[in-house]
């Protein structure tokens, strides 16, 4: 049976996540929601995902909806530009979208932080939902109603809150996902349970041969799990004005990592590695034990995230922190641990204090 989780916003439920098994009922949560057979949809996806999924989701949607488009684009964050939403605005005037009418994004981070801020700006506003296809967009950036694209060289400085109309996940693609994009996942799954949830987090770890080995049940609940803490907090503070910036831990020097590696390693790894750096802290600000801070990096080595890094510079990594959009002033908005299972906003670490966690990841010391 699917799972249902209701998200508000100032006490009124503005869309639904729904965790399913495959994409059947797709069409009738549409019905549900309102959308009729005269109304145009248009199917977002990339290269990677498109010749998987979207036939299949097309025909399932072609009885209801007969009037559906097709938009690919290139799979990868070099995609994610300003350049890529413009052929999308294109390709929707083209075929005569307005206001009324529905984008679908089919994919992974990508393509969901891609067609949410396309939806955004299109016409000042046309409806979309979410149908994200890897595990990283399933439990993190298909929830909240954050959209962006990159620009030059920053990451997702260009962008909106804007909430979908519904978030849909088959859980079953997560059998067909690279091992790699299944990995960059639970760096993000892991994320939730360090700041909000320890025992999350534990179970986690008692359940890593069911999770490894892609139990449906387990799967289910994990990604149900995640969704809960992720979905509780945008709620709280949907435009990031103070508690959801605990999401970001990990991803500051996650961020950087993730640029300076011209994204060769995964978000999940980067952030994974962030979190690492950011629990060294947290250390060595007296917070965590060495006991602790070592069940952490044991446990994300067991889910087949990096640990250490090599390659680069860590003076070059501290630099491109300050490139971050979290910056306040001069100084970065740095989450660190209390304990595990609850973080906090640090707005007062010197350089030497950031650099000391980066040189840890890199194995030197500072």
């Amino acid at each position: 049976m699917a799972k249902d989780l209701p998200v508000t916003l100032d006490g009124k439920v503005i869309y639904h996540i729904k965790l399913t098994d495959s994409f059947q009922g797709l069409a009738e949560e549409l019905k549900q929601l309102g959308y009729q057979a005269d109304q145009k949809i248009c199917i977002i996806s990339d290269s990677n995902v498109a010749k998987l999924y979207a036939e299949t989701v097309k025909n399932i949607l072609t009885k209801s909806f007969p009037q559906i488009f097709c938009y690919e684009f290139q799979a990868g964050e070099a995609s994610k530009n300003t350049d890529t939403v413009n052929g999308v605005y294109e390709f929707l005037i083209q075929n005569h979208f307005d206001r009324h009418d529905l984008m679908i994004a089919l994919g992974g981070g990508v393509v969901g932080d891609l067609t949410g801020f396309t939806a955004a700006t299109y016409l000042r506003g046309i409806d979309f939902i979410q149908v994200p296809t890897s595990l990283l967009s399933q439990v993190d950036s298909s929830i909240g109603g954050k959209t962006g694209v990159d620009f030059m060289q920053y990451k997702n400085m260009v962008g909106a809150f804007y909430q979908p109309k519904l978030v849909y996940m088959n859980l079953n693609v997560l059998k067909t996902l690279p091992k790699d994009q299944l990995i960059s996942g639970f760096g993000e799954i892991l994320k939730h349970g360090l700041i909000r949830n320890h025992d999350y987090f534990l179970w986690m770890n008692e359940h890593e041969k069911e999770i490894l080995a892609l139990d449906y049940n387990t799967l289910e609940e994990m990604v149900y799990q995640s969704c809960l803490i992720k979905r509780d907090v945008v709620e709280r503070d949907p435009k990031e004005k103070g508690e959801r910036a605990l999401l970001n831990f990990g991803h500051t020097i996650g961020h950087a990592v993730e640029k300076l590696s011209d994204f060769g390693l995964s978000h999940g790894v980067c952030v994974g590695l962030g979190m690492i750096a950011a629990s060294y802290i947290s250390c060595q600000q007296g917070n965590l034990t060495k006991e602790q801070l070592s069940f952490i990096e044991e446990t994300l080595k067991h889910f087949g995230l990096l640990i250490r890094v090599s390659g680069q510079n860590p003076d070059d990594v501290l630099r491109t922190t300050k490139l971050d959009k979290k910056m306040v002033g001069n100084q970065i908005k740095f989450i660190l641990l209390k304990t595990p299972g609850d973080a906090y906003i640090e707005k007062n670490l010197t350089d030497e204090q950031i650099l000391e966690g980066i040189f840890y990841i890199y194995g030197k010391e500072n």
